[in-house]
């Protein structure tokens, strides 16, 4: 269960619209206990204009769904190009450095072959105007920014193999590793040492345990937050740290099929935790979420953990780590997810996506205990190769 970030815009053909819909739903598992509603809510009208204004688009269709807090569009001009657009809450809008860096990121990526959204420029060449507009409640300012279309679908929606989680690992290590090269006056931006969903921060879920009380599954949660405090927080002066995109989850990474059941990664989506944080928990945190969907989830972290490696080998102590790892986004998940709910029950469907398989993962998890899961990851990655 992942809550927040950038979601994907909206598509009228039916595949696209469940992408983006799913899309929406990554970002409302993904958003923080604490926002406010600051959400955008122009009219297809008001869109219109404001896209001619600032992009110079002659649209020939546009559809939307709806979002937790911002709003998206897809726009089809009269070529039939595709492209998002993206109105952030005015909240987020507030930080327009970060989601400068944020913007930057993506259009880097992009350039060095890592299938991310890019942004459009406005006639006057920003590639994100920030517009003053009232949507009824008094005039607000909003990042809007027109992004390039990414076809494909959620890996959470595909029954892909083994190889394919191979790849996603893979993926994973070279983005951060391309990130290293990333050059940035405003890089300072991404260092969010208090931020909840850190995995150097898996203590602060005790503040928000209350959310738990009658669950058996409390119990588990407190072990996991114990041994992270004994096992873990010790060694993570150790651990390598850089950029990160903190959020390459199942709903977050775009597949096509390319024959024999194998597929390839199409899109890279969400940066919106875009943040400077331990290299180890990256990996944790596309472990923790390809297991949800997957049939076969003791099986998932060893192909992941291999395609890691094929780029960044762990160190003893990130090694030593990585199950307890896992187990803290699970648990973070689990109850952010659960407060984030009760206090937005109209979106509880979204916010709560994963809430089916996240507890039988951690249960199962715990149940089985570091020692037997570690060893079947490490295992099973050594039966990997780079095809």
């Amino acid at each position: 269960m992942v809550i927040g970030g950038l979601d994907g815009g909206v598509v009228a053909s039916t595949v696209a619209s469940q992408q983006e819909g799913s899309r929406l739903k990554s970002r409302a598992r993904r958003y923080t206990p604490t926002v406010v509603d600051h959400r955008p809510v122009l009219n297809l009208q008001q869109t219109t204009k404001l896209i001619q204004q600032l992009y110079g688009v002659t649209i020939n269709e546009i559809s939307t769904l709806p979002s937790y807090i911002d709003q998206n569009f897809l726009i089809v001009d009269k070529e039939d190009n595709k492209y998002v657009l993206k109105i952030m809450n005015s909240k987020e809008s507030e930080n327009a450095t970060r989601l400068e860096v944020q913007t930057l990121t993506m259009s880097f990526l992009h350039q060095h072959g890592i299938p991310s959204q890019t942004a459009i420029p406005t006639t006057t060449g920003q590639l994100m105007s920030m517009e003053e507009i009232d949507c009824g409640h008094g005039a607000q300012t909003y990042c809007v920014r027109l992004m390039t279309y990414l076809p494909g679908k959620n890996i959470a929606e595909c029954p892909v193999t083994l190889q394919d989680l191979y790849d996603v690992g893979k993926l994973a290590a070279v983005i951060d590793t391309t990130l290293q090269k990333l050059v940035s006056p405003n890089l300072d931006v991404l260092q969010q040492n208090d931020a909840i969903w850190s995995l150097s921060n898996i203590p602060l879920i005790e503040g928000y345990l209350s959310v738990m009380d009658g669950d058996p599954l409390q119990e588990v949660v407190k072990a996991v937050i114990k041994q992270f405090k004994s096992h873990v927080m010790p060694k993570t002066v150790s651990f390598r740290e850089g950029i990160i995109h903190g959020d390459l989850n199942d709903w977050n990474i775009v597949v096509t099929p390319v024959g024999n059941g194998r597929h390839v990664v199409s899109g890279v989506l969400d940066f919106s935790l875009l943040v400077i944080n331990c290299y180890v928990f990256e990996l944790a945190i596309t472990i923790a979420y390809m297991m949800l969907e997957n049939p076969s989830p003791l099986d998932v972290g060893g192909a992941i953990l291999a395609g890691w490696e094929s780029i960044m080998v762990l160190s003893g102590d990130e090694k030593d780590s990585l199950f307890l790892l896992v187990l803290g986004r699970l648990c973070q998940s689990l109850v952010y997810g659960r407060y984030t709910a009760a206090k937005y029950p109209d979106n509880k469907e979204y916010i709560q996506i994963t809430a089916q398989k996240g507890p039988q993962l951690l249960t199962k998890l715990w149940e089985l205990g570091k020692k037997y899961v570690e060893s079947k990851w490490f295992t099973d990655a050594g039966t990997f190769s780079d095809e």
